[in-house]
């Protein structure tokens, strides 16, 4: 795929699961666990122990049914492996162009992280291809309504403590493109994690930008 149809791909479902873990293998069982509810972006965080290991076994068992990117990519030598390993994505908690300028170099789409309405821009002129608010500044979904107004060329993609599986709807209905979400969204046995990954797909597939929820 392109870059642009990797990207639209990774941000179809609206939520991106993070996956971070003390350990490949619980890091292994989370994103297998949210694979089986259905969900089909999820970033596994280069802070996981064996994360890359991680990255290439669970690209080789989705195949083509979802996307695996790597998160908490710093720097150009740990993006280069993570593509190696076959990450569809990067995602980064920071602004750093030979992040963005790597992945690009091999079609794979970066999200950095921003804060402000400058790193904003920035991101955008060095090519991001989404921009993720981490953290969010505001714990409210206006706080993204006002962004928009000012800068409505900009994908943003919400993370941080104020975004939960709750409230997620309500980041979409301000203009969000997608929201990442972690252990508020993977905790608890396959059955729970089932259920609630299902009602919340349905309920960000019927969230209205701009509208309510």
């Amino acid at each position: 795929m392109y870059r642009w149809e990797i990207t639209r791909a990774a941000l179809a479902q609206r939520v991106l699961a993070v996956v971070r873990g003390d350990s490949y293998d619980q890091a292994a069982v989370t994103a297998g666990t949210l694979i089986s509810a259905g969900v089909t972006s999820l970033e596994i965080s280069l802070t996981t122990p064996f994360a890359l290991e991680a990255v290439t076994t669970l690209v080789r068992e989705v195949g083509d049914e979802g996307l695996i990117g790597a998160g908490a990519v710093l720097d150009a030598a740990s993006a280069r492996m993570a593509i190696d390993a076959g990450a569809s994505f990067l995602s980064s908690p920071i602004l750093d162009h030979e992040v963005i300028a790597t992945g690009h170099r091999y079609g794979i789409p970066v999200f950095p992280g921003v804060a402000t309405p400058t790193e904003i821009v920035r991101a955008l002129e060095m090519g991001a291809d989404a921009v993720k608010l981490f953290p969010s500044p505001s714990p409210h979904p206006d706080w993204v309504k006002d962004l928009r107004a000012e800068l409505p060329q900009a994908a943003l993609v919400v993370s941080g403590g104020g975004v939960t599986v709750d409230s997620a709807p309500d980041w979409i209905a301000a203009g969000a493109v997608a929201c990442a979400l972690g252990a508020d969204l993977a905790e608890g046995d396959r059955d729970s994690v089932a259920k609630r990954a299902g009602e919340l797909l349905g309920r960000l597939a019927e969230a209205d930008p701009y509208g309510e929820p």
